[in-house]
């Protein structure tokens, strides 16, 4: 075929809105229900194999313990193995495939999530991963939509990116290899599309993938795996495994045809994983690409010009959707003295309010956090702040895991803007508060820069253009995505791209060019149409 595409314009997926007794709510639900008393073995893939293993791990939604919804098959070294080997045998005819076709399948795959794939991944991810219908929508629904359709937009943006000069009788052209071996996918529990994007984005540029995700999305996975089969995904060109992270590293870290990491997790595995490549780098073929999205610490500083119900509703969404189990949650916030005694008690009262309960029932805004380990670190840190004379718990606090992972929205007043609540990430339904004198809040910006590792998202709210500038000044390096006036979550593909630096990641920004940039190694080619004859210049003569 000879012809210069042009792909279609990417646009962002309209959120439903699931409201009582709407068609899209119903189907929803039957969908839940269908899943839900529906158990299931989920192989592995590798290559054109469903692997199946005698070691069968059960899962259970994080709201419901007691109900089983099916088994994974769980894998050792000699999986690891099988699916780097599968990921280098599909490589060259991966790599070689026109451009355009590769695209057409992350298309296809955006339709085919839009429409019939819509209710199973968000059911998927609502059954084992406690979200709620519109957490689960504007997550495993819209975001990854948009992953697909505007990293195909922006592929087709980088390859159109060539060099703007020829002289004359010469042409230069920029070529976009992949990756020389294969890239790894590690991926997190929290957001079934960042764990599409993972894997995707590189196999986009024509790489190819062993991917593993968290034990707790595992079941989610699985619906990403059959909905790139549906799309027409060749086989071997993302392989997903299920093997335990030290046996994973083991292999993948030590073998001479990796070359690269894209991952989202915690700031420990990451540090981890990099000085592991370090200590390796004369056993690869290639410096590997090291992309990571890690930790947050994420702040809203609240100006005295600021509206107090904005604050009130902003320190609720940004603090307690999902449990607070995004990278961006709100976790930290300083509130200005004169503004506090009125806040407090709105703050308060509605966090109170929330409704808590399974995701089957549409009115919780509350579910539970993602398992055991969470549960235990958000509760221990609890039990300090009950003992504790420089903080105390001001909403929620209480806690049960008999039927479920629950814990109550929670919110923590210290007096000390180093109380551990301030600084370590729960990544939970906790928000904790320091109260600052009006009259210090540049002081206090300062403060909200140095008190965390992390440089994640950041919020700040105020009236006065002054008073926002000298945010964005002092705190230019706290947040790698700053928000003006609204909460610090909910960025959206193609309008907001995502990451942090220090301690949160590389700031290779999910959702924008830069990303997909990463994930190809460039090669100049110079052709000259007509070569010289002789090695004399005219200064010769």
């Amino acid at each position: 075929m000879n012809q210069i595409v042009k792909i279609p314009q990417a646009k962002n997926e309209p959120v439903k809105s699931y409201a009582p007794g709407d068609t899209e709510t119903l189907n929803l639900k039957s969908k839940l229900q269908e899943m839900k008393n529906t158990t299931i073995d989920i192989p592995m893939y590798i290559g054109s194999k469903e692997i199946f293993t005698e070691e069968k791990i059960s899962m259970h939604p994080p709201h419901e313990i007691n109900h089983t919804l099916g088994t994974f098959n769980k894998g050792n070294a000699s999986h690891v193995e099988a699916a780097i080997s599968a990921a280098l045998e599909a490589k060259e005819s991966w790599a070689k495939m026109p451009w355009e076709s590769r695209a057409a399948i992350f298309l296809r795959a955006a339709d085919l999530l839009a429409g019939p794939y819509r209710d199973r991944m968000n059911a998927a991810t609502m059954l084992a991963q406690s979200k709620n219908a519109m957490q689960a929508e504007i997550d495993a629904a819209c975001e990854m939509i948009d992953f697909f359709k505007f990293n195909v937009q922006y592929m087709s943006e980088i390859y159109a990116q060539q060099p703007p000069e020829n002289s004359p009788g010469v042409w230069n052209q920029l070529e976009y290899r992949p990756l020389e071996g294969f890239v790894f996918a590690l991926s997190p529990f929290n957001f079934t599309s960042i764990a599409a994007n993972l894997c995707s984005a590189p196999a986009m540029m024509g790489n190819t993938v062993v991917w593993k995700p968290a034990e707790t999305q595992i079941y989610s996975a699985q619906v990403i795996m059959e909905l790139y089969k549906e799309a027409g995904l060749p086989d071997g060109v993302i392989n997903l495994v299920y093997v335990d992270g030290p046996t994973t590293g083991d292999v993948i870290f030590n073998h001479r045809d990796f070359a690269g990491i894209h991952f989202t997790g915690s700031t420990g595995v990451f540090r981890h994983i990099w000085k592991t490549i370090g200590n390796n780098i004369d056993k690869y073929r290639s410096y590997p690409r090291i992309v990571g999205e890690t930790g947050g610490k994420d702040f809203v500083m609240v100006h005295a010009s600021a509206d107090i119900n904005q604050v009130n509703t902003a320190l609720v969404r940004g603090s307690f959707e999902f449990q607070g189990q995004k990278c961006s949650a709100a976790s930290r916030a300083y509130i200005p003295q004169s503004m506090w005694t009125k806040l407090k008690p709105i703050l308060v009262e509605t966090t109170n309010s929330l409704k808590m309960g399974t995701t089957e029932d549409f009115s919780n805004f509350i579910n539970a956090v993602i398992d055991q380990k969470s549960f235990d670190k958000i509760s221990s840190y609890i039990d300090r702040v009950n003992e504790s004379s420089e903080a105390e718990v001001i909403a929620g606090g209480s806690y049960d895991d008999s039927d479920g992972y629950f814990i109550r929205p929670t919110i923590i007043e210290t007096t000390n803007p180093a109380y551990a609540t301030m600084c370590d990430e729960l990544f939970g339904p906790v928000l904790s508060i320091y109260v600052y004198p009006d009259d210090e809040y540049e002081k206090t910006l300062r403060l909200v820069d140095n008190t965390s590792e992390y440089a994640l998202t950041g919020a700040i709210y105020a009236k006065g253009r002054e008073h926002i500038n000298t945010a964005l000044d002092i705190l230019r390096n706290s947040a790698g995505n700053f928000y003006i006036n609204d909460k610090p979550t909910g960025a959206v593909v193609g309008q907001q791209p995502f990451g942090g630096a220090r301690g949160s990641g590389t700031n290779d920004k999910a959702g924008a060019p830069i990303n997909l940039m990463r994930w190809t190694s460039m090669r100049t080619i110079k052709e000259t149409f007509v070569s010289p004859l002789s090695y004399e210049y005219p200064f010769h003569s």
